[in-house]
């Protein structure tokens, strides 16, 4: 069963994020995990001539494959951090839209050789509504590549998650967490040709890893 997002109430926490994580003397960079300098690069995106990051918070990723040559699209729901985004990245030629990922892709009339998540939109949308958009939108041979936290043994599904402590105002989000093997599974079913979901151990042992999945159309 769908889980009822509130967007509106969603934005809101967005833009309290987006206020604390942008940071205006960062520089351009491009990473899959939460551990600077660990893990692969851009090259899992192949050798793009354009890319689309779904949430794409502080840009820098974008504004990296920007700087390198890629025509670089981003979406984000928060209007603050997309102002930032933009004011900060313009230069590189990274274009930043605001909106709801489900409904950005269902009026977008291009198409991309890679599509992409860092810790962001396809760790928050329901992947049964947003994989087989997202398969639309790829070129043939396209590659969707997307990381975020691998999920807590026995905690599967859909799974909601307090912004800002547990006392106060309550803002929360959805968040979507599932073993390898059945990421895999979801891609096949969106109708990816290939699917493959791995968790990438963190450079200290015992630290979190990092579950990286690569699908190509």
């Amino acid at each position: 069963m769908p889980v009822p997002h509130d967007i509106p109430a969603e934005t809101v926490l967005w833009d309290a994020y987006a206020e604390s994580a942008f940071k205006n003397d960062a520089a351009p960079s491009f990473c899959w995990t939460q551990y600077a300098g660990h893990g692969p690069g851009p090259e899992l995106l192949g050798t793009p001539e354009s890319v689309l990051e779904i949430g794409c918070g502080t840009g820098r990723a974008l504004a990296h494959l920007a700087e390198h040559g890629v025509k670089a699209r981003g979406v984000d729901l928060s209007p603050v951090m997309v102002q930032k985004t933009s004011a900060r990245w313009s230069h590189t030629g990274a274009e930043f839209v605001c909106g709801e990922v489900l409904e950005v892709l269902a009026q977008d009339p291009h198409s991309y050789d890679a599509i992409y998540s860092i810790f962001g939109a396809a760790w928050f949308t329901d992947p049964s509504r947003l994989f087989p958009l997202v398969r639309e939108h790829l070129t043939p041979g396209g590659v969707f590549v997307f990381s975020q936290p691998p999920a807590i043994p026995g905690a599967y599904g859909p799974q909601g998650m307090y912004k800002g402590g547990f006392a106060g105002k309550a803002m929360f989000t959805y968040r979507y967490s599932y073993r390898p093997t059945v990421w895999e599974r979801l891609l096949t079913r969106a109708g990816f040709a290939t699917a493959k979901a791995e968790v990438l151990d963190a450079p200290k042992p015992g630290h979190i890893g990092t579950l990286i999945v690569h699908a190509r159309r």
